[in-house]
């Protein structure tokens, strides 16, 4: 039997690698005699930072035996029985023959793991992306950089693993699905560090991310699926309820099964199945700036003298701040040691994001700061896009002084309370584009609730960092306009994930408004391909 051992401490100078499952054992001792263990190793570990002066890992401990122990026994010493997640092996496929194969519009996370696991069960899926292949990601978002021309197909939002290829590669979630630890493993078999399996905030990193989507891609190619980049579905031909092809850049596609992985930038997309009376809902979504403080300064705030110790690694934050009319603000998509990125996939709009290597070893360490914006607020400027829509061409127009395309409005704290305009920046330099930002007012590119509540929301959030007057520094760095948190639209679903009036339109991850981020868009595919196979015979 497996048993889980919780709540397991050890003092940040340690390995918890090699000293947690020890403690396990010890603790255990009483009710499983040494001699019946049969294994025992680290399954979970986090920092818990509360206090600067007392920082510590707390983990769990996975201890496999030869006999077996009551959970009542167990809870004695602060143990369980573990049971695995049900596998994915167990899924029986339909008897409803395909034509022809399952298509698959998108290869972000959520694509890439419903194509993965349609592959894996000989449904031979066709994938159609319409950004390129990581290596042509890559020249595109280089030849943006040096010459601010954008390619508006293949960009930091369009192309082989979609946004989050260009990101910190975080596989934290919320979400409570079986599914996740079995992506965690994937990510391990085709490229990510085996920490991944047990930190409690795991992270990839750009430069593993790269590695990690070609070889998936290659695992779904020899398992006889297809994938087609720079091909940009255009249209959809439906019949009697049922989509029957898809006009893409590269022609009509035949389709017995459509699933809509398209992201939550594919806005002429959004249009066009609008058009075809696919049903869209708007939902909250949010919007606000990028902060950047030195990585040592946070590293400091939050582990005090223990900064720097190699198996702390640096100093991740999650804040939050509820104003008194209900207005949430709140950090997202933190990047330790990363640098702030020009993710616009529009003409004439500037889109901020954030993006570390493995190391997470840079300069400075990043994060959005997002205030939220209900249906009612977007509604007053035309609709949840064109409201983003319109931060992010004022964020162009903004950057219009530099002599390089793209440029971003950018803002030292103390100006952006006291609405500034121009300013330098102070100990902390702005990453954006290699520094391609103008020093101005951030503040005029937002409505002035979204100001305020930035202004309130990094104060108070100053103070549950660790350290007063670090997260809400003068020279804290902002910069304008991170647009792209979420989707405003979800396109509504039944219980077998497809459309309503369409019984084979199945709309999937963060583009259709069910998953918002890596792990939760991949586990959201992983269930559609199970929805799939289910009614489905192989292809």
């Amino acid at each position: 039997m497996k048993i889980l051992v919780k709540e397991l401490r050890l003092p940040p100078t340690e390995n918890p690698a090699v000293e947690i499952p020890q403690l396990a054992i010890k603790r255990i001792a009483s009710v499983v005699p040494r001699k019946n263990i049969v294994s025992a190793s680290l399954f979970k570990r986090s920092v818990d930072a509360r206090k600067r002066d007392k920082v510590t890992f707390l983990c769990s401990a996975l201890i496999e035996t030869n006999c077996n122990v009551s959970a009542e026994k167990l809870a004695r010493v602060n143990a369980s029985v573990f049971t695995d997640a049900p596998s994915l092996d167990s899924v029986e496929p339909g008897d409803e023959k395909m034509e022809g194969r399952p298509l698959i519009v998108g290869f972000g996370p959520c694509g890439m793991f419903c194509a993965l696991i349609l592959a894996e069960k000989g449904y031979r899926p066709l994938v159609i992306e319409r950004g390129g292949s990581i290596a042509e990601r890559r020249m595109s978002v280089e030849h943006f950089y040096s010459t601010g021309k954008l390619n508006t197909e293949s960009n930091i939002q369009f192309g082989a693993g979609g946004a989050g290829t260009f990101s910190d590669g975080k596989l934290v979630t919320r979400i409570n699905d079986a599914n996740c630890r079995y992506i965690l493993e994937k990510m391990h078999e085709f490229g990510a560090s085996e920490e991944i399996l047990t930190c409690a905030k795991p992270h990839v990193g750009t430069d593993v991310l790269y590695k990690i989507v070609d070889n998936i891609a290659e695992r779904i190619i020899s398992l006889g699926g297809e994938i087609k980049y720079n091909t940009r579905l255009d249209d959809i031909v439906t019949k009697n309820g049922r989509v029957v092809s898809a006009i893409t850049s590269d022609g009509e596609i035949p389709c017995e099964a459509l699933v809509l992985c398209t992201g939550h930038s594919a806005r002429d997309t959004f249009a066009m199945l609008q058009s075809r009376q696919v049903q869209l809902q708007p939902k909250p979504f949010s919007v606000g700036v990028r902060i950047e403080h030195l990585r040592e300064d946070i590293d400091r705030a939050m582990y005090g003298d223990f900064a720097g110790l190699p198996y702390l690694g640096h100093a991740e934050y999650q804040l939050s701040h509820r104003r008194s009319d209900g207005t949430g603000v709140y950090t997202f998509c933190m990047c330790p040691g990363g640098e702030v990125v020009a993710a616009a996939s529009e003409e004439g709009g500037v889109v901020v994001n954030g993006m570390s290597a493995s190391a997470r070893d840079g300069v400075n360490s990043n994060s959005a700061v997002a205030v939220s914006v209900s249906c009612e607020m977007a509604e007053a400027f035309g609709g949840g896009i064109e409201f983003q829509r319109s931060l992010e061409r004022a964020a162009y127009e903004a950057g219009r002084s530099s002599a390089k395309a793209y440029a971003a409005p950018c803002q030292r704290f103390d100006d952006f309370v006291d609405g500034k305009i121009g300013g330098t920046p102070g100990k902390i330099k702005p990453s954006y584009m290699g520094g391609n930002v103008v020093m101005t007012d951030v503040g005029t590119i937002f409505p002035q609730y979204i100001r305020e509540s930035l202004v309130e929301g990094i104060a108070a959030m100053d103070k549950k960092l660790g350290t007063p007057g670090v997260f809400a520094s003068g020279d804290a760095i902002l910069t304008g306009a991170e647009t792209r948190t979420s989707s405003p639209l979800r396109i509504p679903r039944g219980g077998d994930m497809t459309a309503p009036g369409f019984e084979n339109l199945y709309p999937c991850g963060e583009g259709a408004g069910y998953a918002g981020g890596i792990t939760s868009a991949a586990a959201d595919g992983i269930n559609c391909a199970v929805a799939i196979i289910s009614k489905y015979s192989p292809f």
